[in-house]
Formats: structure tokens, sequence, C-alpha cells
């Protein structure tokens, strides 16, 4: 399921098959740059193709997927900026998401937050359409040295994304709301309100060490510090957790490693 993750974060959505004993950046070569007329013409088509929507783009596909971040990076105005994620947005280019926590007393809003309709998009303009010169002359250096620097920290939106589908499968109640949660102290990779008004904090964490206790301890902090009373914690890990974390496992801790996502599989071949 690793293998599976990396590279459905670099090519999902692309139509084409893929040898996944290739390396990515071989891939990369093969597929893509060698191919670059046809890809970006198919891009443009979905984008427009002017230069501030691809800025945006990019600096949305390279981000945190937050609008105002995107703004910032772009160096465009607010006023540009907006009207171009709103344009974008309409086309489908992108998704805007947005969820609510309402407990008792307050009303915790989590922003909207941006995402591309498939991973290949957003790879394309994180990775592809800001080296475009280079790559139409052949001239590879400069994309790979960005690829080889953020190519494992491009993945942990896409798993984030992953463990968002797969805890929507394991909650037996409907879901009020779900998504990032963010306020000028915290934040949270996911967030969860059901129908009964259980309140669900998730950690996603996409690295090579098995996750410790002092995680959970780290999320059950930051939701005292955000005044969220949750009701049960989700812990997803790359490698796993260790002996003490598991010996915690309840209805009120859950953890999932990468190799919970076959369920995602196994619910598209149903």
């Amino acid at each position: 399921m690793e293998v599976a993750v990396k590279y459905f974060s670099y090519f999902g959505g692309y139509e084409r098959k893929l040898d996944l004993t290739k390396e990515p950046f071989e891939l990369m070569q093969e597929h893509i740059f060698a191919n670059y007329g046809y890809i970006h013409k198919a891009v443009v088509d979905l984008s427009g193709g002017d230069n501030m929507s691809n800025t945006i783009l990019s600096a949305i596909a390279v981000g945190d997927g937050r609008a105002h971040a995107a703004v910032k990076r772009s160096r465009l105005s607010k006023s540009d900026g907006y009207r171009i994620i709103e344009n974008l947005c309409e086309d489908e280019m992108l998704v805007s998401v947005s969820a609510n926590v309402k407990q008792e007393k307050d009303e915790v809003e989590i922003s909207d937050k941006l995402y591309f309709p498939s991973p290949f998009l957003r790879f394309w303009f994180a990775f592809i359409s800001p080296y475009f010169k280079g790559i139409k002359a052949g001239e590879y250096d400069e994309v790979k040295e960005k690829f080889d620097k953020y190519k494992d920290e491009f993945i942990n939106l896409i798993f984030e994304q992953l463990c968002e589908e797969l805890l929507k499968m394991n909650i037996d109640e409907r879901i009020d709301s779900i998504g990032n949660y963010w306020d000028n102290k915290v934040e949270l990779d996911l967030l969860v309100k059901t129908r009964s008004k259980k309140i669900i904090a998730c950690s996603c964490k996409y690295t090579n060490a098995k996750i410790k206790k002092s995680e959970l301890t780290k999320l059950q902090e930051k939701c005292v510090e955000a005044n969220i009373d949750a009701d049960a914690y989700v812990l997803f890990s790359k490698k796993g957790f260790s002996s003490e974390l598991k010996s915690l496992k309840s209805e009120s801790i859950k953890l999932f490693t990468v190799k919970s996502l076959k369920q995602l599989i196994q619910k598209e071949t149903k």
C-alpha cells in the first residue's frame, strides 16, 4: 500500500498505464516530458492557461490548500487572487471544501480548503508547469532537483485525503461535517462531527517512524487548547504504532495504518 499511495499521489487520474517497478522520475521522463505538448494542451483546456490562473494553481499545489495562503504565495492582489479562485472553482478546476463543527456553546468554523479534482493535476502544477521552459528544451535538472526535494512531503496531503475517505467508511453513523480544522493557535488534520454530535479528532502522519503515545497526547492537548471536547481520537500512520500506543486502543482511541487503505480499493472493486 505504501507503493500504491506514493504513485497515486503523483499520477492518480493519469489515463495511461504505468510500470510501477520504475522510479517516479523515470516515469515522468517517459510519460510526461516526452508527451509534454499533448498533456499541456489537455490541461489548458481545463484551466484556461492564462498566467494568473497558472500562478494561483501552482501556489495551491505546493501549499496547504488554504485560499488566503495561496493568494499570498502567488503575490497577486487579493481581488485578482480570489476572483481567479472563484472562476477556477466554477470551471471545476478546483474543489472548495468546508466544514463546521458546532458544540453546545460555541460554533467552530473550519475555513474553506481548495483541492484539485485529481492528484495528477496537483502534481502537474507543482512540478511541471513552473518548469515548462526547461522541460520543453529537454533540460530536466531544475525539475528533478525540485521533485527530489519535495517528493516525500508532497504525499502528505494525499495521504490525509485518503485517511478522510477511510474514516468515512469506519464511522457507523451519519457524518454532519468532516475536514481540517485550524484557528489562530491550533491545527488538526481532521475533525469530525456526527449526527449525534460526537466529535472525533484525528492525526495523520506519513513518516518513516512508528507513532508513539506522545502523538496521542499532543492531539489531546491541541483539543483542550482549542476548547474542543473530543469524544474520540483517531490516528493514522504510515509505519504503524509503538506497543505502548497500541495497548491504549479502545472505542475512543482508534489506530489505522497505511495497510488499512486497502478498504478503499475493495470498495471501488465491489
